[in-house]
């Protein structure tokens, strides 16, 4: 008797239907939502075709949950590389759709052997997130696989670019993962992250606050700054994905990809206009937006947590081709003076464009650190000096420019010279100084101008404290400042620096590591 063999390619094309199974139903509610499947997603974000599945049929015994075993196949989450822009990634993306995307064991060792593989291959890791935090039905494995998939994190970090996008709530212990990872993007009135939701804070606090409000993508993005991109629906956070990416380089012993050669040589129009942008008046505000568009190639940029701290800038544009990070204080805004925020802002990025060795360009207007109690009580003193700490650590090459002002602590701090700044730059209209002009003078002639009815002598001697102290010829002659230029002069300046610096080394004692004070 012929013996009844099963087809395999038959079986093999099952087992795949069953491990991308999802109800139709729940795939209509979610679409009605505005809100993408798991594999929908990683298709929009990655080259077409390029996704290869890892750990497909990974199973769990689902017969706790009470569910179907078909649907358990996976996990919750879906593990793969792929290919953006041809450069290989690798990623993970929640499934949300199997028991809220908690997190159990296997999904953790899945995430695990992705971050490893991504580690290993020298690629950038991107996380898909949607969680409801760890399997309670799982007790402490679920926990233990949150520490594990942490602690690659940490081992990942300035070695392969690390990206986490938020989708959905996105709870408990699934929102330190992302917090350690080096950008954040959350999808507006879409996602939520929080430790402790609404119904919690209500209980124990007695606060009444929604759930946009405690963990909603614009709150983290303008007063928390957990996160660093906000994205106006999916398809915008797959853009700003892609985008962030072309700026990076694949780990940390790699360079970052060069635009192209015409987009290199295309100056930005009316250059020009930028002897002409800062006010003659010191005190009047102008837009540093202005500025780096009139000076990098295409007159783009690509700015970092745009709604947190917006008195200091941060960003990714191209000088002659080459991927720069860009940290800039916005006159706009507090009149561009240093807070905890701008701080702690910048200080980060600093340290993330050091790692992946990302030239620093700095553009300086600072009349100093703000003042007040809630400043002094907070700790700006601490916070402050991670700013100064990550300008000190930083190696790669770091290049300067005074518009205006540099008064103080701040004059250091924003890329000095004596802090490692390799090619320093003032306009003209530079002032630096310990103080401002009026204050100086305020401070030094006190019963001259107790004496002054008219004001005239007042005006005299705030003229000559500029010209003796405060101009930037003054710091040129110290050798703090390489050379003054016109502003029009600033790109052409940039990019014969950054030609100079692009082998730059530095060597370091042997240690551990500082101890930068958090």
């Amino acid at each position: 008797m012929e013996t009844l063999k099963s087809d395999p390619n038959k079986k093999l094309q099952d087992k795949r239907n069953e491990a991308s199974y999802v109800a139709d139903s729940v795939k209509e509610k979610r679409h009605e939502r505005g809100v993408l499947m798991a594999r929908e997603r990683i298709e929009q974000l990655v080259d077409a075709g390029s996704f290869l599945e890892i750990d497909r049929y990974a199973v769990h015994e689902c017969q706790e949950f009470g569910m179907d075993s078909k649907v358990a196949l996976g996990d919750g989450v879906i593990t793969g590389q792929a290919k953006i822009d041809g450069r290989p990634i690798y990623l993970f993306a929640h499934d949300a759709t199997f028991v809220g995307g908690a997190l159990g064991i296997v999904f953790a060792r899945k995430v695990c052997k992705i971050m490893d593989l991504a580690k290993q291959a020298g690629c950038p890791v991107i996380g898909l997130n949607e969680s409801g935090g760890a399997r309670i039905q799982e007790g402490v494995k679920s926990l233990a696989g949150y520490a594990d998939i942490f602690y690659r994190n940490v081992a990942c970090s300035g070695v392969i670019p690390q990206i986490s996008v938020i989708y959905g709530a996105c709870a408990g212990g699934a929102v330190y993962s992302p917090a350690v990872t080096d950008f954040t993007i959350m999808v507006k009135d879409k996602s939520y992250m929080f430790v402790t939701g609404p119904e919690i804070v209500r209980t124990v606090t007695g606060e009444d606050v929604t759930l946009e409000e405690l963990g909603g993508a614009m709150t983290h993005n303008s007063r928390s700054g957990v996160a660093q991109l906000l994205a106006e629906d999916e398809e915008d956070s797959f853009w700003l994905t892609q985008k962030l990416l072309s700026y990076l380089p694949s780990n940390n012993l790699d360079s970052a990809p060069l635009g192209t050669t015409e987009e290199a040589e295309l100056e930005p129009a009316n250059m020009a206009a930028l002897n002409q942008l800062v006010p003659v008046e010191a005190n009047k505000p102008y837009d540093m937006y202005e500025v780096l568009k009139l000076i990098f190639d295409q007159g783009d940029f690509f700015e970092i947590s745009p709604h947190f701290a917006t008195n200091i800038i941060t960003g990714f544009a191209r000088l002659g081709g080459r991927s720069v990070g860009i940290v800039a204080n916005q006159p706009k805004s507090l009149a561009g003076c240093l807070d905890i925020n701008a701080s702690v802002k910048a200080a980060r990025f600093v340290r993330f464009l050091d790692a992946f060795n990302i030239p620093v360009i700095t553009f300086v207007d600072v009349p100093g650190y703000l003042p007040g109690t809630s400043q002094e009580f907070g700790g700006i003193i601490r916070h402050g000096a991670k700013l100064l700490y990550a300008y000190c650590e930083a190696t790669v090459p770091k290049l300067t420019v005074i518009t205006r002002k540099a008064y103080g602590g701040a004059f250091d701090v924003m890329g000095s010279k004596n802090v490692g700044g390799d090619f320093n730059f003032a306009w003209p209209t530079a002032e630096i100084a310990v103080v401002g002009a009026e204050a100086a003078v305020n401070l030094l002639y006190r019963k001259e101008l107790k004496e002054d009815s008219t004001g005239k002598r007042g005006a005299e001697l705030v003229s000559e404290f500029r010209e003796r102290f405060a101009n930037p010829y003054i710091a040129a002659q110290n050798g703090y400042i390489d050379d003054v230029i016109m502003p029009d002069e600033t790109r052409s300046k940039l990019m014969a620096a950054l030609e100079a610096q692009a082998n730059k080394r530095v060597e370091r004692p042997k240690r551990k590591h500082g101890n930068i004070p958090l």
